[in-house]
């Protein structure tokens, strides 16, 4: 798939690794619908980035408006060949607080925008994609969801987190496995410490701190280097049912 004709959808795409993506594909020739809650962040990126681009409000835990988001993104890029999850909560909390037991209300809520909200942007997506002319390898589309190396090293605090994230490693396979008669790839990134909003919210001492738990490179992951992934994946057409790392060797530890 070349990105200079893409068609993206992204969630989360008024900031962060969804804004950086939106970028990428924008500055090769491609066109991109930012999805997000923020709507003034996203309609002002979304104007910045030209008239291939266009912001709609989302909520991704809904899937009426997961549905209707999708509708007008389909109308304005004439289809869709690319879906990134990117949409996301950090959920930090200990099951056992020090005050009373995690609510339940608390850990929903992080499965719900992290994990349902993954799975209905890819269920829609592999909806709009099925109806695509194939390329000569047969391929329709591809969906490109974000989970983290929480996934697999969940610290203490993170049960909710990584419960969601798991989640989204746990479905990548069996969707690009049920979507390849369709002609659709599907594959998960999952990024170490990156340089997001709320990490760009912290000290330049903590971000510091941060980055020098990094084995190599020793520093922040950069937004940018996730949206190269996205074309890299993008591009191969056999990259398919894969979770890749993106994270400079870095394992975390329990605290």
């Amino acid at each position: 798939m070349d990105i200079i004709s893409s068609k993206a959808i992204i969630s989360g795409g008024a900031s962060g690794l969804g804004l950086k993506t939106a970028e990428k594909i924008i500055n090769s020739g491609g066109m991109a619908v930012l999805m997000d809650l923020n709507s003034e962040q996203g309609n002002a990126n979304a104007k910045k980035l030209g008239n291939r681009a266009l912001f709609v409000k989302t909520d991704v835990t809904s899937e009426n408006e997961v549905q209707t988001a999708i509708g007008e993104a389909n109308n304005f890029m004439e289809g869709i060949t690319l879906a990134v999850s990117c949409a996301g909560i950090v959920g930090a909390a200990r099951a056992l607080g020090r005050e009373k037991p995690m609510p339940v209300e608390f850990f929903s809520q992080t499965i719900k925008v992290n994990l349902i909200g993954s799975f209905l942007i890819s269920k829609e997506a592999a909806n709009i994609m099925q109806n695509n002319t194939p390329n000569t390898d047969g391929e329709r589309g591809v969906i490109i969801n974000t989970a983290s190396i929480a996934a697999f090293e969940g610290q203490i605090g993170q049960a909710a987190y990584s419960a969601s994230k798991g989640g989204i490693v746990g479905m990548t396979l069996p969707l690009a496995r049920e979507f390849a008669r369709i002609g659709v790839r599907v594959n998960t990134i999952a990024p170490g410490i990156f340089m997001t909003p709320m990490v760009a919210g912290m000290t330049e001492e903590l971000q510091d701190s941060l980055g020098k738990q990094v084995p190599f490179p020793p520093r922040l992951g950069r937004p940018e280097e996730y949206a190269d992934l996205v074309e890299s994946i993008y591009r191969n057409a056999m990259i398919n049912g894969e979770t890749i790392r993106l994270d400079g060797a870095i394992r975390m530890q329990p605290k």
